[in-house]
């Protein structure tokens, strides 16, 4: 398998991650969402609305740009994006003493950060 068809697989994975976990706190009342995700009683409920959007943006510009070739510097742009939102959660779980909760966000911080890279130097599409 060639390095493009890796990181187009990595995108769509971490996209489909981000879109989905986004669209969960963008449309789920706080009360909902404190159930299952202990961090959100630290925020406000616009605020969790507000990461929300951010993720389904930073999962939408890991495919669109590049996909539609219209400023496909949006992609690695998006994944740095994702890997700042993930050192955000990072940072809430220590504070919280949550250290379980972290693996996740360090695979997907991973995960985001190798599209950063991959879109940035190894296979940039051209616009």
């Amino acid at each position: 398998m060639d390095t493009n068809t890796i990181i187009w697989i990595v995108q769509i994975l971490v996209a489909f991650a981000f879109i989905m976990a986004g669209f969960v706190k963008a449309t789920q009342p706080k009360e909902k969402l404190a159930e299952k995700m202990a961090f959100v009683e630290d925020f406000s409920a616009g605020t969790i609305k507000a990461i929300g959007i951010l993720e389904i943006a930073g999962g939408l510009g890991m495919i669109f740009p590049s996909l539609l070739n219209i400023l496909p510097i949006l992609t690695p742009i998006a994944g740095v994006g994702l890997v700042l939102t993930m050192i955000g959660a990072i940072l809430t779980h220590i504070r919280r003493n949550e250290y379980s909760k972290i693996l996740s966000n360090i695979v997907l911080l991973a995960l985001a950060a190798f599209v950063a890279y991959g879109r940035f130097v190894l296979v940039p599409i051209a616009g």
